[in-house]
């Protein structure tokens, strides 16, 4: 499915809404909302090779959605499911069997780490974890015969540690470990795993390729056919689809999504610069940020970044979070990141869950930085610092 054009990705993504020789039609396809299917003849019913025969199959706009997302992330194929954390647990599910164990970073997204215990672990899976700035090394120490999958995160969740993800990966393949990477942050543009050596990317669609907080989605990528079976049946048994008019959102914030990115990427570095310089703030955790942890393996193999990022303030305690935030204008109070809007939380309580929880100099706060203008988003910060500063 994947498009081999000489174009560059940014031209590719737009390009098949205006391909010729389709007849006079709408840029983007249209939304077929259908359970039934009608056909011509009996003898057409079954004949998978003219489409789909049910309307739980992908009918128009997933169909053109899963193309681009696997031309974006360099695969064979890419499957659309209903949610990013659901892009995670189908490939868990498909790859792994009882007696397997599965090892992942102890940064792992919270949903991932709770799928781990409460329903691999009911079904024979075992679970093991490595620091989140864990070499290379240190990963493969960890590893036992058991060891069947790598979970990776990279930058992890909250804290946003790097791990050296082609070492990493050539040496789990020497190892018959296979590696699933969630790559939402990265989300295809600024890193594409498949191309270091990652078994499966998958990432959270309902982040930066949706771009607006509308919808739920994940995406599921890979280039080895015997995986891609299994993670294609896997979808199949459990009948998890997309609505057409989610694919179609999707498809529509996709065309959008370099830009997007790239311009969201430039304001959230002049933010965590600002507060980098504050007296409030020990520490800002972003590794496109010089300076910060990670900051040469994200220059080595990262195109671009994210704009969300941790922010370790100087002491503090809950209660100046929350005064730090509600004195907030342009931030919005709410969980999820990628879409267009400023959004800021509180997640020194989520550190609890790991099991050796890291050492910050003061509160965490994790801060999305949307399309606003950084001069007033900084603005905006002034203000809650003076409130943290009051409630301190």
């Amino acid at each position: 499915m994947s498009d081999q054009s000489d174009h560059s990705l940014r031209t590719r993504l737009i390009a098949p809404a205006t391909r010729r020789g389709l007849g006079r039609r709408p840029v983007s396809p249209p939304i077929q909302r259908a359970s039934t299917l009608l056909n011509d003849d009996p003898a057409a019913m079954r004949d998978e090779g003219a489409g789909p025969v049910y309307g739980i199959e992908d009918l128009s706009a997933a169909r053109e959605l899963r193309a681009a997302l696997a031309d974006l992330e360099g695969a064979a194929d890419a499957w659309l499911v209903p949610s990013g954390l659901a892009a995670v647990t189908v490939p868990l599910t498909a790859l792994l069997r009882p007696g397997d164990e599965v090892l992942t970073t102890d940064a792992v997204y919270g949903p991932s780490r709770r799928f781990l215990h409460r329903h691999l672990g009911a079904r024979g899976v075992a679970s093991a974890f490595h620091a989140p700035d864990a070499s290379v090394d240190e990963i493969l120490v960890a590893m036992t015969d058991r060891t069947r999958l790598l979970l990776i995160e990279s930058p992890a969740s909250l804290t946003f540690e790097m791990i050296d993800i082609p070492a990493l990966a050539a040496a789990c393949h020497e190892r018959g470990v296979l590696t699933v990477m969630d790559n939402t942050w990265g989300a295809g543009l600024a890193f594409r795993p498949l191309a270091h050596g990652v078994d499966v990317s998958v990432q959270a669609v309902t982040k930066y390729v949706g771009g607006h907080s509308d919808l739920l989605m994940g995406s599921i990528a890979v280039t080895d056919p015997t995986i891609a079976r299994q993670i294609a049946e896997t979808i199949e048994d459990l009948g998890w689809r997309v609505s057409p008019d989610d694919a179609w959102l999707a498809l529509r914030g996709l065309r959008t999504l370099p830009l997007r990115y790239a311009e969201q990427g430039r304001s959230a570095l002049i933010v965590a610069r600002w507060l980098q310089a504050r007296p409030e703030v020990a520490e800002v955790l972003y590794p496109a940020l010089p300076g910060a942890p990670g900051h040469e393996l994200w220059s080595r193999d990262y195109a671009g970044a994210a704009s969300i990022f941790g922010v370790v303030m100087r002491g503090g305690s809950e209660a100046a979070a929350h005064a730090l935030m509600s004195a907030l204008q342009l931030f919005g109070l709410g969980y999820s990141w990628g879409g267009f809007e400023s959004l800021i939380t509180h997640e020194t309580g989520q550190l609890g869950f790991r099991r050796a929880p890291p050492t910050l100099a003061g509160e965490l706060l994790r801060l999305h930085v949307g399309l606003e203008a950084p001069a007033d988003l900084i603005a905006d910060l002034e203000r809650g610092l003076a409130a943290w500063r009051a409630a301190s």
